[in-house]
């Protein structure tokens, strides 16, 4: 940088910033409605919030961790009870979805360990196959056959058929 600067083309800033006085005596009507905003409106919300924000940090509420309470299954209703049959049918409902996002689950995991070992996948994916196997024959034998408008009393009819099957197989294998 040249030794010699030219000071008119780069001034100094001044060092305080005069303060504009006001020639009126009648008080600025702004000052006096932001002022009443902020006691009459502002300051009654803001306090209302923060209180609402401290009862709500006592209690945090998580969405994703709702749990609901196990209602009586479809063979404990009793007959007439119209309302436990709308609670168990919700309640098969969501156990349904669960199931569904169990079998996706391991779906998924099987299709990263198939993508990561590649040409090695079948010796060492072997445990998520057998994972996969066990978790869609479970699903299979609760939900399978349904269709897609299968409900809690199809599901129970068809395991009490499943089980009066096996009853007759172990019979037949006992004689």
């Amino acid at each position: 940088m040249p030794e010699d600067r030219d000071w008119e083309a780069y001034k100094v800033p001044p060092t305080r910033t005069p303060v504009s006085e006001s020639t009126s005596s009648v008080p600025n009507p702004i000052t006096f409605i932001q002022t009443a905003f902020n006691y009459v409106i502002d300051a009654p919300v803001t306090f209302v919030r923060e209180w609402i924000e401290r009862q709500q940090a006592k209690n945090k509420f998580y969405y994703y961790h709702q749990k609901f309470r196990r209602v009586p299954d479809l063979s404990e209703c009793l007959e007439g009870d119209y309302l436990c049959f709308f609670e168990a049918e919700a309640q098969w409902r969501r156990d349904r979805m669960v199931d569904q996002e169990i079998v996706d689950i391991v779906r998924d995991r099987l299709g990263a360990c198939k993508q990561r070992e590649g040409p090695n996948q079948f010796q060492n994916c072997a445990k998520e196959v057998e994972q996969l196997a066990q978790v869609t024959k479970a699903y299979q034998d609760r939900y399978g056959d349904l269709g897609y408008h299968g409900n809690a009393r199809t599901c129970l009819m068809k395991q009490k058929h499943r089980m009066m099957e096996e009853r007759k197989a172990q019979a037949n294998a006992s004689e």
